[in-house]
C-alpha cells in the first residue's frame, strides 16, 4: 500500500495524490458490488441547445436533502449503500474531511473520457475538499492552470485517492483524456462538500 502522499500541486490550490489506499482485493471487491449494485443512468449533457446522451454512465448518492446540480440537470441523491458508506469512511480517516455527497462515473473504456472542466458548482462549498476514488484500469488524469497553461498529468492507480482542494477549482482545470489503448472499465468516485 501506497503510505506517502505525493503533493501533485501546491500553489493556486492543492492536488494530493495517495496513490493506491486499498488493495487489489479490496479494489476488486469494491467494483463488482458497484457495477452491480449502483443505479447507474447514462448521462444527459445539454450542449449547444441540444441534449446528448453519453455512453459513460453516472450516479449520485448523498445525505437526505442533498441535489446537486450540473449541465443544467438536477440530480437528488440516492440513499447510501453500505460499500460506498465503507469506501467514504476511508477516505474521510485519509483526508481528515467529512463529505456529504458523492458523483460516481462508470468509464467502459478509454473511448469515455471527460473534457477539460473545473468542478465549481455552486452547491458545492467553496475552496473545499473533493476526494477522488479510481477503482478498475489505470487511467491517466491531467490538469492545466487556467493562466499559465502549464500542465500535469498523474497515472490514478486501481484503488487510489487524489484530494483537490483550496482555490484548484478557480484557478486550475482538470480532465480525463482518451486513450485506444484502454479496453478495460473504471469507477471513479468524487466525494463532495456540498452546502444545505
Amino acid at each position: 500500500m501506497f503510505q506517502q502522499e505525493l503533493q501533485i500541486i501546491n500553489f493556486e490550490g492543492e492536488a494530493i495524490y495517495y496513490g493506491p489506499i486499498f488493495s487489489l482485493e479490496q479494489s476488486s471487491l469494491f467494483f463488482d458490488d458497484l457495477l452491480n449494485n449502483i443505479e447507474w443512468k447514462n448521462e444527459e449533457i445539454i450542449m449547444f441547445g441540444k441534449e446528448i446522451i453519453s455512453k459513460r454512465k453516472v450516479a449520485f448518492y448523498a445525505d437526505d436533502g442533498v441535489d446537486y446540480t450540473y449541465s443544467n440537470k438536477t440530480k437528488k441523491g440516492l440513499s447510501w449503500t453500505a460499500p460506498l458508506l465503507k469506501i467514504k469512511s476511508v477516505v474521510e480517516n485519509y483526508t481528515h474531511v467529512n463529505y456529504n455527497g458523492c458523483l460516481l462515473n462508470l468509464y467502459h473504456d478509454g473511448n469515455e473520457a471527460m473534457g477539460w472542466h473545473s468542478d465549481n458548482e455552486k452547491e458545492i462549498k467553496p475552496n473545499s475538499s473533493i476526494a477522488s476514488v479510481s477503482i478498475g484500469i489505470e487511467r491517466k488524469f491531467s490538469f492545466k492552470n487556467k493562466s499559465s497553461k502549464e500542465t500535469i498529468a498523474v497515472q490514478l492507480e486501481n484503488g487510489s485517492l487524489l484530494e483537490m482542494k483550496g482555490t484548484i477549482q478557480k484557478n486550475w482545470l482538470h480532465a480525463l483524456p482518451k486513450s485506444k489503448k484502454i479496453t478495460q472499465p473504471r469507477i471513479n468516485l468524487t466525494f463532495r462538500q456540498f452546502l444545505k
